[in-house]
């Protein structure tokens, strides 16, 4: 056991140091190449009369916080998710939650034109509750109830119908400039103020996740094992969801939908440190940090000064591990 938290704290340390560069990394580099003594003075000497503070404080720096804050929220949505199904290709994107947070950003602008963003979250939030119903509904409908393909291809089917219905409501409505960010994923929009509900919600949250890390650790070896070592498993379950759900809307009323980072992380937090939850969720959430920082540098480096759609940087990753996964999961059931 002390080996095994010696490796978190190595692996743990090591990630804060990555996600360090990154951030300064992500925050120097753009359309003006800022070096670290200027990025350092204006995050923490800030001078409203230099542009190049303003272009930091303003623009870079709210980005660049958002992206690790939602890429944390995914990561640990994801891991909650995986544990809770016990679905090695369980997502908030794959199995279409962010879909119905999508949808309900698309109705907010059709219906409720400059809505609060304060309400945006609480509506993203129902939209993605309703997602999680709606799959959990049509997987358990089947002979043999919930299994994890069932999980997976109700959520494809609910993303496509709730893509659809968001593209609909973006035409009919003559919103498709104002939904184009939340359809393709990104981080540019985010600001000071969407930081000040972002952060508390998903700190929060994730350590709120932590306080049922050794009863998921339980729960992902089976209900049986779970329940037998005196495990609620439906309040667990329930908690956890709720949870996984609460990051996945708050993270789409931020950047939209980003897929993946929920898939990937999880996964190799668990070869980094095994199975337990304790270490799994903070090595989750460092790690999501650090892949969408990241995916958001790319995607303005590859052609700067144009910048290409945050989730389809992640996807270039995404979709390999994805078909690899299920691949791997193919053989196992066969």
């Amino acid at each position: 056991m002390k080996n095994r938290y010696t490796l978190f704290i190595i692996i743990f340390l090591a990630g804060t140091c990555l996600l360090g560069v990154s951030l300064f990394a992500a925050i120097s580099s753009g359309a003006k190449e800022l070096n670290l003594s200027t990025v350092w003075a204006a995050v923490f000497h800030f001078n409203a009369e230099l542009t190049s503070h303003q272009i930091v404080h303003e623009l870079r720096l709210p980005r660049v916080l958002g992206a690790a804050l939602v890429g944390c929220a995914l990561a640990v949505s994801g891991a909650l998710m995986q544990a809770v199904t016990r679905n090695d290709l369980a997502d908030p994107g794959i199995l279409g939650i962010n879909a119905g947070a999508s949808l309900m950003t698309a109705l907010c602008f059709a219906l409720f034109p400059g809505i609060p963003y304060s309400l945006l979250i609480v509506f993203c939030f129902f939209g993605s509750v309703i997602s999680a119903l709606c799959i959990f509904f049509i997987a358990s409908g089947a002979p043999g109830g919930i299994t994890p393909i069932r999980l997976t291809v109700a959520g494809a089917i609910l993303a496509a119908l709730f893509s659809s219905l968001s593209s609909g409501i973006a035409i009919y409505f003559d919103l498709s400039q104002d939904l184009a960010f939340w359809f393709a994923g990104g981080t540019a929009g985010i600001r000071w103020g969407h930081l000040t509900y972002l952060a508390p919600i998903i700190l929060s949250a994730v350590l709120l996740s932590l306080s049922f890390a050794r009863p998921l650790t339980l729960l992902s070896l089976g209900e049986e094992t779970a329940a037998g070592l005196g495990g609620n498993v439906p309040l667990i379950r329930l908690a956890a969801i709720g949870i996984a759900v609460l990051l996945a809307g708050t993270s789409v009323s931020a950047a939209g939908s980003i897929g993946f980072i929920g898939l990937i992380v999880p996964h190799i937090a668990r070869k980094l440190v095994g199975v337990d939850y304790r270490f799994i969720i903070p090595i989750s959430a460092l790690g999501g940090s650090i892949l969408l920082v990241l995916a958001d540098y790319g995607a303005r480096m590859v052609n700067p000064p144009r910048e290409l759609a945050v989730s389809a940087m992640v996807a270039l990753l995404g979709v390999p591990f994805f078909l690899f996964l299920s691949r791997r999961q193919r053989r196992g059931e066969s």
